[in-house]
């Protein structure tokens, strides 16, 4: 069993990281590119002339080292996460429930609900420059969140009865309802409409990313368990 679990978190999270990374890459890094020159003071957007929404940005690999480092770590980060749902995939089949590539894709919505979703909602992804509350206690609610949210989810996918929908709905409303830390005032010099389009593919690139990751965990949860059956 450990050793279909490694297996099939490995491979998908491998596979699931490569192609997050290049979404980023292409998606996310000329928004976070475009944030950084109002950071630095290199664009001003109030109190000067209009600048234009299109700068000039380095492309895909104009920083290899940069790039490469943020590749690995994207792996590295979508093995950890294939890891443990490979794990909690064992723990639904010996309880009767089927895993494959198909399912993979509700396991890998619940993922994104809990760790992009719901800590999102109300904690939403920043770019550099803008104001922001203390990062430890952003950080302390953020891992309460995601907690909350992924009971939340088992208990939706395998409670079956009304007591664990109802625990659910309040897991999921609870660190919401309690707010998450906000800054003392709002400022900043980067534009909303960078925050706004990055907080959005940030969004899309998670939920693109999970539904990958878990499906292919499925695949290869399923691959190696026929594997194991015909070696047997």
């Amino acid at each position: 069993m450990f050793s279909r679990i490694l297996t099939s978190g490995l491979f998908a999270g491998a596979a699931a990281g490569l192609i997050t990374a290049f979404l980023q890459l292409y998606f996310v890094q000329p928004v976070l590119l475009h944030a950084e020159l109002y950071e630095g003071g290199d664009l001003v957007h109030f109190g000067a002339d209009p600048v234009t929404a299109h700068p000039d940005l380095p492309g895909m690999f104009a920083e290899p080292v940069r790039d490469g480092l943020s590749i690995i770590f994207t792996m590295l980060t979508y093995t950890g996460y294939a890891l443990v749902m490979a794990a909690l995939m064992s723990v639904a089949e010996r309880q009767g429930h089927e895993i494959n590539a198909r399912t993979g894709i509700l396991w890998g919505l619940a993922g994104f609900i809990t760790f992009h979703f719901a800590p999102g909602l109300s904690l939403a992804p920043e770019v550099p420059g803008v104001a922001a509350a203390d990062v430890g206690a952003r950080q302390i609610w953020w891992a309460i969140t995601v907690g909350a949210s992924g009971v939340a989810m088992w208990l939706i996918a395998f409670g079956g009865n009304l007591v664990s929908y109802l625990v659910a709905a309040f897991l999921l409303m609870a660190p919401h309802i309690v707010g998450a830390p906000e800054p003392e005032s709002f400022s900043g010099p980067v534009p909303t409409e960078i925050g706004a389009l990055f907080a959005s593919r940030v969004l899309g690139i998670g939920m693109a990313a999970w539904v990958l990751l878990v499906s292919f965990a499925g695949y290869f949860w399923q691959a190696e368990g026929k594997r194991a059956e015909a070696a047997a």
